[in-house]
C-alpha cells in the first residue's frame, strides 16, 4: 500500500478525478468498494484499490500483481499507472520519487 501526495489544486475534487482518471487510463468502469473504494483490474494488477487519506488530501493505492502477465502487458500497465497517478496528484514520477524522500526524511 502506498500514500501519494496531491498537489495544490488538485484536491477540490479528488474523489471524482480519481475515479474519472481510472476510467481514462485503464479504460474500464470501476466496481465501487466498501467506504468510498474503486477497484480495476487491468493488464499486469490482478487488482488496483484506489480510495481518499485521511483528510481527503492524499491518494492511497494498494496493488496486487498478476505475476502470470506477460512482459508487454507489464509494461502497457505501468505506463498506463504512471499516467493515473500524474493526473490524479499533478505530480510526475520524479516528482513524485523526490516528495517520497523528502517524506522519509521528514520522520
Amino acid at each position: 500500500m502506498q500514500e501519494y501526495q496531491i498537489k495544490r489544486g488538485y484536491t477540490k475534487s479528488l474523489a471524482e478525478s480519481m475515479v474519472q482518471a481510472l476510467r481514462d487510463q485503464f479504460e474500464v468502469e470501476p466496481v465501487a468498494g466498501a467506504d468510498g473504494h474503486y477497484i480495476v483490474t487491468y493488464g499486469a494488477l490482478r487488482r488496483l484499490e484506489v480510495w481518499l487519506g485521511a483528510g481527503g488530501k492524499t491518494l492511497i493505492v494498494d496493488t496486487e500483481a498478476n505475476k502470470d502477465a506477460g512482459d508487454e502487458a507489464i509494461i502497457e500497465t505501468n505506463r498506463r499507472f504512471r499516467n493515473y497517478l500524474q493526473q490524479v496528484t499533478g505530480y510526475t514520477a520524479k516528482e513524485r520519487a523526490k516528495k517520497a524522500q523528502q517524506a522519509v526524511k521528514g520522520e
